[in-house]
């Protein structure tokens, strides 16, 4: 197995791909190359051969919370990325990058990974890619292109994402059965208390151009207008959740930011700063 490890920390790289998708596999082999990461292939699993019904998806639940009957491709689409989530566990490493295999990578991209890995406790998911335009609130400097940022709204996309083991473990342990299209799914973490977070400006770019292997049948998985009945309370309740959990959070990193700054300027004022912090209380308590 290929891993790339920056600052000696494993980071296990995956990356999601059809068997019938040859030259998406090609394609991404040759982007990853010039970026320089090695990676692991995770042959997606093909939605059109499952049968059904099927222990991992909850019809019942789908239709009631999202409104649709059930897309193969998506299912198939959901399970990949949870085993993603299950080869990390089962590996060493503490972080994962899941990739799929429609993606476009900025040049500064190992730049950033070491510094997300530098800023890990902030996050259980790092989104790197959305297909929404959404604002994203920055709260912390991540390189001196992109910041840490908090979406307040629904974003939609799992192109790219980095996660950690606590994230792997509730991907696992939490999101099956599957109830939701994953991109949906993954973006509610803030119910168990995981953090989520977005580099931002986002850096990998997942919509290029090329066919999608889900969204282009979607409109025959609709069902009736009924489905609202359901889907726009469960909805709600969501987006009222997300903005209450993510601002909060919010909030803090800017008191917590706040108090670094002033804290900052007094050891600079006091003469203090050229001590180490926990040297000056341990000074103090010895007193």
């Amino acid at each position: 197995m290929n891993e790339q490890k920056p600052d000696n920390r494993p980071l296990k790289v995956f990356l999601i791909n059809l068997d019938r998708a040859g030259d998406r596999l090609t394609a991404m082999q040759e982007k990853l190359d010039r970026v320089g990461l090695q990676f692991e292939r995770v042959a997606a699993v093909d939605g059109e051969i499952l049968d059904f019904p099927l222990a991992e998806f909850s019809e019942r639940s789908f239709r009631f919370m999202h409104g649709r009957r059930r897309n193969p491709g998506e299912i198939g689409c959901y399970l990949s990325h949870v085993e993603c989530a299950r080869r990390l566990l089962v590996s060493e490493c503490e972080f994962a990058l899941v990739l799929e295999d429609d993606l476009e990578f900025p040049e500064d991209l190992t730049e950033l990974l070491q510094a997300a890995l530098d800023a890990g406790s902030a996050w259980d998911i790092l989104r790197l890619s959305t297909v929404n335009r959404g604002r994203k609130f920055s709260f912390a400097k991540l390189t001196e292109k992109r910041s840490l940022a908090i979406a307040l709204t629904r974003e939609k996309g799992s192109g790219a994402y980095l996660i950690n083991r606590r994230a792997a473990h509730w991907f696992v342990e939490k999101l099956l059965p599957m109830r939701l299209p994953f991109d949906l799914a993954f973006d509610v973490e803030f119910f168990d208390g995981l953090k989520s977070a977005f580099v931002s400006p986002v850096p990998i770019d997942q919509m290029i151009g090329l066919p999608s292997q889900i969204q282009s049948k979607r409109r025959r998985y609709h069902r009736s207008r009924w489905h609202y009945l359901t889907v726009l309370p469960y909805r709600a309740f969501i987006e009222a959740s997300r903005l209450f959990f993510r601002l909060w959070r919010l909030s803090v990193a800017f008191v917590h930011a706040f108090a670094a700054a002033l804290w900052k300027s007094d050891e600079i004022g006091s003469g203090v700063a050229q001590f180490p912090r926990n040297a000056v209380k341990q000074a103090g308590d010895t007193q």
